[in-house]
């Protein structure tokens, strides 16, 4: 298996557990994780960049995609994705997972999600450059894998308030 994965065989099937993922250069891995969720979340959401505040992302029979634009500026999109869960009349918004696009460069980079706080947060010495990378590196490996997740359901994503002309 390539880039360190190890595989675990869990009911009969070969998983690739996402704790051992490990890859020798991850600065490189991260710049290609980072193009990659790009990329998915404008095959999820088509209309991303129409959407001025809300959207609501519809499967059949999966729990609700909501879509919140935090900020929009010339060059880049901030915005949290998150699964719906109704809970005794309450929602519970998880992954909660806050995404900074930048348009120009085609990237798509986490800063934060429900669990885990952003870099600056957590990491008050800028010297801590490995355990930076490691924490941004998870942090976008999950998103990875959750939109191939959410790819795969389908979801047809409406705006929730006005549409950008």
């Amino acid at each position: 298996m390539g880039n360190g994965q190890r595989l675990r065989l869990l009911s009969g099937k070969l998983t690739t557990v996402m704790s051992f993922v490990n890859p020798v250069n991850k600065s490189i891995c991260l710049e290609q994780i980072c193009e990659s969720n790009y990329q998915k979340l404008f095959k999820l959401i088509p209309d991303l960049m129409r959407f001025k505040a809300t959207a609501t992302g519809l499967a059949p029979h999966h729990t609700t995609l909501h879509l919140e634009i935090i900020e929009r500026t010339p060059y880049t999109l901030t915005l949290e994705l998150s699964h719906c869960f109704q809970r005794d009349n309450d929602e519970l918004m998880e992954p909660a997972v806050k995404i900074r696009l930048y348009l120009d460069a085609q990237l798509a980079e986490v800063l934060s999600d429900h669990a885990r706080a952003g870099v600056a947060q957590v990491f008050k010495d800028p010297g801590l450059s490995r355990e930076i990378m490691n924490y941004k590196w998870r942090l976008n490996y999950f998103l990875q894998k959750w939109l191939d997740h959410c790819l795969k359901k389908d979801y047809l994503f409406k705006a929730g308030a006005e549409v950008l002309a």
